[in-house]
């Protein structure tokens, strides 16, 4: 906010050599891919685990909405802790605590401590993804921001494809319990090279945490975040699922107000008057959320209206990951060549024409079509990821970038859950009986929510409308042509 008295710059405690700088991308990207898979690779083993623990699988709930709650409550302090202790420090120790975490759950022989050692991994998690990128914005100049920040975004596309897989394999033909301890090596090694090469970049003074602003932000956003994992089962009535939804929106509003009059906010809101912060992070909201469910709705089609093997159905996956990883070294260019402006809004048309495509899909569509499909619509996601992730910091100072990492963190963690929610919804309207549904039937309904979640990806290119064609040229680099005469 605008008059409102701000913390000194970071200071550089360990400056990145230009070896580091090179390796420093590929540290971050295994840290986020740690987290992006074990977001994914649990629900594969759900009804294993539950045999073994002696629950029903819906008990297992808890232990997936754990870590979902335990990330929203930690990642709005991401942010100031980094400032305070140092990005080395608190992103090693996010390391730490989230491999801490997973051999905990690994050895879990009830729910209940499970649960508590979910709720420990997300405490880790919460930290990886804002910090990290932190790390990155101070460490890189925004003209080479965008090929930086392109390896970040591969976890998020490729955790979420390999974490079925992974996970099915596990079950099949090893333990439920390699599911943690998967991570466990990983975190190890990476703990000892962040924390050896990671720059550390701190505050000489930090304000005050904002306590009161944390209690009500955290328990309504934490609130917020349960009734997503919660909906579209038959747990709770509509009732009790509104009366929820409502407290945890005005737990929202009361932080609002109250950023708007505290010294030293939790969140800067301010920074939403900042043009292209604002239209990265509302545009990546709402473009996730059509985004968000294809990884739901994809497995639904493969697997109950096409009879493919579990196996067969995450491999399809794999072309989006491919392509993802394949095509990175092209984004700056695009970037450079085009702007922010002409790429966001063209690739999110592209993205819903993509989206609206996968109804298409059939029993008779020949593979090699799916594969192709899939490939084309992993390089525009990754694309925009990239180009949505960068964006965020083309306008903000050294001194926003913690809170502006941070809220972008927390805005991509809602539209993620939000898009499932969506799509589960999407599916049950067009299917309204998934249980008796025949393969046909349930094919024509999926259908249907592919068209809707393309339809609304498309009508999310107004927010980006809103950018100008000289935006985030400090980071793409793009030269802007003025018309001739």
């Amino acid at each position: 906010m605008k008059g409102t008295p701000t913390a000194e710059a970071p200071v550089a405690t360990q400056a990145p050599s230009p070896a580091v700088k090179q390796l420093l991308p590929w540290l971050v990207a295994v840290a986020f891919f740690m987290q992006a898979l074990d977001t994914t690779i649990l629900n594969t083993a759900v009804p294993a685990v539950a045999r073994a623990l002696a629950v029903t699988p819906l008990n297992m709930k808890a232990v997936l909405a754990s870590y979902t709650l335990s990330l929203a409550v930690f990642i709005p302090i991401s942010g100031w802790m980094a400032d305070r202790f140092g990005t080395r420090r608190v992103f090693s120790s996010a390391i730490g605590i989230f491999t801490l975490g997973s051999l905990l759950c690994g050895i879990a022989n009830n729910i209940h401590v499970l649960v508590a050692c979910r709720i420990l991994q997300g405490c880790g998690g919460a930290m990886m993804v804002p910090v990290g990128r932190l790390t990155l914005v101070r460490t890189f100049a925004k003209s080479e921001l965008v090929r930086a920040m392109s390896f970040v975004a591969i976890p998020g596309l490729v955790g979420p494809v390999l974490g079925p897989i992974v996970g099915g394999l596990f079950v099949t033909y090893l333990h439920w319990r390699g599911v943690f301890f998967i991570n466990v090596p990983v975190g190890l090694v990476g703990l000892y090279v962040i924390y050896r090469y990671l720059p550390d970049y701190r505050r000489t003074r930090t304000p005050p945490l904002d306590l009161a602003g944390m209690a009500l932000f955290g328990s309504g956003i934490a609130l917020l975040s349960y009734v997503l994992e919660i909906f579209g089962e038959h747990t709770l009535g509509w009732p009790a699922i509104f009366g929820l939804l409502t407290i945890s929106l005005l737990l929202l509003v009361a932080y609002g107000w109250r950023a708007t009059r505290t010294r030293f906010p939790l969140l800067r809101l301010g920074l939403f008057r900042v043009r292209t912060f604002r239209a990265s992070v509302g545009g990546s909201f709402f473009t996730r959320l059509g985004i968000g469910g294809i990884p739901f709705l994809l497995p639904l089609l493969y697997q109950v209206g096409l009879g493919f093997s579990p196996v067969v159905s995450g491999l399809l996956m794999v072309p989006q990951a491919v392509a993802s990883m394949s095509l990175k070294i092209t984004m700056p260019a695009i970037l450079r060549r085009f702007g922010y402006r002409r790429v966001l809004v063209s690739n999110t048309v592209l993205i819903g024409a993509m989206i609206i495509l996968f109804a298409t899909i059939g029993a008779r569509t020949p593979l090699w079509l799916v594969v192709g499909q899939l490939f084309i619509y992993g390089f525009f996601t990754s694309l925009q990821y990239t180009s949505m992730n960068t964006l965020v910091y083309a306008d903000v100072t050294d001194e926003q970038a913690s809170s502006a990492s941070t809220i972008a963190s927390m805005m991509q963690q809602l539209s993620i859950s939000f898009g499932v929610a969506i799509a589960s919804l999407s599916a049950a309207f067009f299917v309204p009986d998934r249980t008796h549904a025949s393969a046909p039937e349930m094919i024509h309904g999926i259908h249907h929510a592919f068209l809707f979640l393309g339809a609304w990806t498309i009508l999310s290119t107004i927010v980006f409308r809103g950018l100008k064609s000289d935006d985030g040229n400090m980071v793409s680099q793009h030269k802007v042509v003025p018309p001739v005469g």
